[in-house]
C-alpha cells in the first residue's frame, strides 16, 4: 500500500507544480456549467467546490488518491468496530452514538442506546420538576464544567441552537482561569443550578480545579449535605465521582471508543438535552445519522465528506497551502471555527504515519475563522491581498429564524460576494476604470492602482444549509468529523490520538508545585527566569 499511496500522492503533487495549477477563472471560462458538475448534495446540505482549482484531470487524480489510501475500506472498518485508532488500540465508534451501525458497531450502538435512555429519563425528570435541588426549587440553569472536547462542541451547539424559552439556561465553564468563573457567577442562582462535570477520567486538572471551586460555592449556599443534589458527572470513574460526592445514579458514562472531540453526541451531550429539550437533542443526532448514512453509502464521486477532504488534500499536498479559514455567515455559528480548530488540528496535527515513520507529505493545516460579516472587517484583507492564498469554507444559511429580512439578505449577499471576489479578483485595468469613473485624476490612479489590485484565483468551498436547526447542524458537524477521518486515511496518520497535548501537562506539575510552595526544580534558563519574575511581581 505504501508504494501505491506514495505514487498517488506524487501524481497529485505533480499536478500542483504545473504552470497555472492554482488558476480558477480559466476553469469557469472553459466550462460555463462548472457549478453543476462541481457541486453535490447530501444529508440536506449543498457543497459547492467549483471555486477551487480542481480540473477534471486533478479530480481524477484525487479519486485515485482516495482509492490508493483505501478510504472506503477504512470507512467500513471504522463502522464495523475494527481498531482504527492503532496507537491506543481502540475502535472509533462515535457514529454508534447516533444510530445503528453494521457488524461489530451494532454492539456499541446498544451500549450507547442504554446511556441515551438513561439521559432522556433524567432530562425529562428535571424538566418535569421531579428532580430538584436541596431547597426543593426547580432547576432552571445547567452549568457545564469541562475543557477541550468536553466543552468546545457542547458550547458551539448551545450557542447555535439555544433560544429564549428553551427548558434551561445553559452556562459553560471551561478555562481554569478564575476570571471565567467570575464572569459566569452573576448569572447563577445556586438554589436553581444543576452542575455537570464532564471528564472521562475525572482527573482532568483544569476541570477538577473548577469543579472544586463550584462545589465550595454551592456548599456555601445550600450546605455540604445539600450540595450533592446539584451535581451530576459525565465520566467513567465511578470511584472518583463518589469521592467527590456524586451518587452512582448521577454518573453518565461514555466509552474509550469515543474521542473527546467526537463526543458531543455521548453523555457529554447531556447539557444540550437539558438546555434544548430532548426532542431537539434527538434531532441533532438524527441529522448526524443522516450524514453517517450518506458517508457510508454514497459513491466516492458524490460523497460529501470524501470530496471535502480531497479538496483539502489538493490545497495542502498539491498547492502547498497550509492554512484554511472557516467563515460561517450566521452569528449563531460563531463558535464553530473554535470547535473545528480542535476537531481538525488535534486530529491531524501529526508528523508521523500510522507505523511511526515520518510523513513524506504535509498534514494538517492551521484552521481559523470568525463569523461573517465581522471577518470582512478583520482578517479578510490578508485573504484577499496577502501574498499567500488562504482557502475558505463559506457556510451559508438560506433561511433565517428572525423577521429582519433585510439584514439576512445583506448577510447572504456579503457571503456570496466574498466567495466570488476571492475567485475573480480585480486587475489593474478594472481598478483604473473604476477610479476614472469616480473622478480620480491620473496621478492618483497611478499611485493607488498597485494597492487596490486583488489577484483573484483564491479558492473557496461553499456549504449551504437550508436553515440552522438541530437536524442541519447535526449533518454539518458530522460532515466535518468524517472529513477528518478521510484525511487521516489520505495522509496515513491516526486522527484519533493526541499525544502532543501530553508533554505540557507533565511539565506543568512541577511548575505548579514551585508556584505553590516555592520548591525549586531545574528548568531551562528562560522558564526559571520567567518564574522568578512572576514570583517577584506576586510579592
Amino acid at each position: 500500500m505504501d508504494d501505491v499511496l506514495e505514487d498517488a500522492w506524487a501524481r497529485v503533487e505533480e499536478f500542483g507544480r504545473r504552470p497555472g495549477a492554482s488558476a480558477i477563472r480559466p476553469l469557469f471560462t472553459a466550462d460555463p456549467k462548472r457549478f453543476d458538475r462541481y457541486s453535490h448534495r447530501g444529508a440536506g446540505l449543498l457543497l459547492d467546490m467549483s471555486k477551487t482549482a480542481i480540473s477534471d484531470e486533478v479530480r481524477e487524480a484525487l479519486f485515485d488518491l482516495a482509492r490508493a489510501a483505501r478510504v472506503e475500506q477504512g470507512r467500513d472498518a471504522m463502522a464495523n468496530g475494527e481498531i482504527v485508532n492503532n496507537t491506543e488500540r481502540r475502535a472509533a465508534l462515535h457514529m454508534a452514538l447516533r444510530g445503528g451501525l453494521p457488524g461489530a458497531g451494532a454492539a456499541a450502538h446498544e451500549d450507547a442506546l442504554r446511556t441515551l435512555t438513561y439521559m432522556r429519563a433524567f432530562t425529562e425528570s428535571v424538566h418535569r420538576g421531579e428532580v430538584r435541588g436541596a431547597t426543593n426549587q426547580r432547576f432552571d440553569t445547567v452549568l457545564s464544567i469541562g475543557i477541550g472536547g468536553s466543552d468546545l462542541g457542547p458550547v458551539m451547539v448551545t450557542r447555535a441552537l439555544w433560544r429564549a424559552g428553551d427548558p434551561m439556561r445553559p452556562v459553560h465553564l471551561g478555562n481554569v482561569d478564575g476570571h471565567g468563573w467570575e464572569t459566569v457567577l452573576p448569572m447563577l442562582d445556586p438554589r436553581r443550578t444543576l452542575v455537570l462535570i464532564g471528564s472521562k477520567t475525572f482527573t482532568t486538572a483544569e476541570t477538577m480545579a473548577n469543579a472544586r471551586l463550584v462545589r465550595a460555592w454551592m456548599e456555601a449556599s445550600v450546605g455540604r449535605n445539600g450540595a450533592s443534589a446539584h451535581f451530576a458527572a459525565l465520566s467513567t470513574n465511578l470511584a472518583a465521582c463518589e469521592a467527590f460526592g456524586i451518587a452512582a445514579d448521577r454518573v453518565f458514562p461514555f466509552r474509550d471508543w469515543v474521542g473527546g472531540r467526537f463526543s458531543l453526541w455521548s453523555a457529554l451531550g447531556l447539557s444540550l438535552a437539558l438546555s434544548l429539550g430532548w426532542e431537539r437533542f434527538e434531532a441533532l443526532l438524527d441529522g448526524a445519522r443522516e450524514m453517517d448514512q450518506h458517508f457510508l453509502g454514497a459513491p466516492l464521486e458524490q460523497n460529501l465528506p470524501i470530496l471535502l477532504a480531497l479538496v483539502e488534500a489538493w490545497h495542502v499536498g498539491g498547492l502547498k497551502i497550509h492554512r484554511r479559514a472557516v467563515l460561517p455567515y450566521d452569528e449563531r455559528l460563531r463558535r464553530l471555527p473554535a470547535h473545528l480548530q480542535q476537531l481538525e488540528m488535534e486530529s491531524l496535527g501529526k508528523s508521523v504515519r500510522r507505523d511511526g515513520t515520518p510523513t513524506p507529505w504535509s498534514t494538517g493545516p492551521v484552521v481559523f475563522g470568525e463569523p461573517g460579516t465581522s471577518a470582512q472587517h478583520s482578517f479578510m484583507q490578508l485573504v484577499h491581498q496577502g501574498p499567500n492564498p488562504v482557502p475558505v469554507d463559506f457556510i451559508l444559511v438560506a433561511k433565517s429564524d428572525h423577521r429582519h429580512d433585510e439584514n439576512h439578505r445583506i448577510l447572504l449577499a456579503n457571503g456570496l460576494a466574498q466567495a466570488a471576489a476571492l475567485m475573480v479578483g480585480r486587475d489593474a485595468d478594472a481598478v483604473k476604470a473604476e477610479m476614472r469613473e469616480a473622478g480620480a485624476d491620473e496621478e492618483t490612479i497611478a499611485r493607488l492602482v498597485p494597492h487596490r489590485v486583488s489577484p483573484g484565483d483564491r479558492p473557496s468551498n461553499t456549504i449551504v444549509m437550508p436553515r440552522l436547526d438541530p437536524q442541519a447542524l447535526g449533518s454539518l458537524i458530522a460532515l466535518y468529523e468524517h472529513k477528518v477521518f478521510v484525511l487521516g486515511c489520505l495522509w496515513d496518520v491516526n486522527p484519533f490520538d493526541q499525544w502532543g497535548v501530553e508533554l505540557g501537562k507533565v511539565l506543568a506539575t512541577p511548575i505548579l508545585r514551585e508556584l505553590t510552595d516555592g520548591r525549586r526544580v531545574p528548568h531551562d534558563s528562560s522558564t526559571s527566569g520567567l518564574l522568578a519574575e512572576i514570583q517577584r511581581l506576586q510579592r
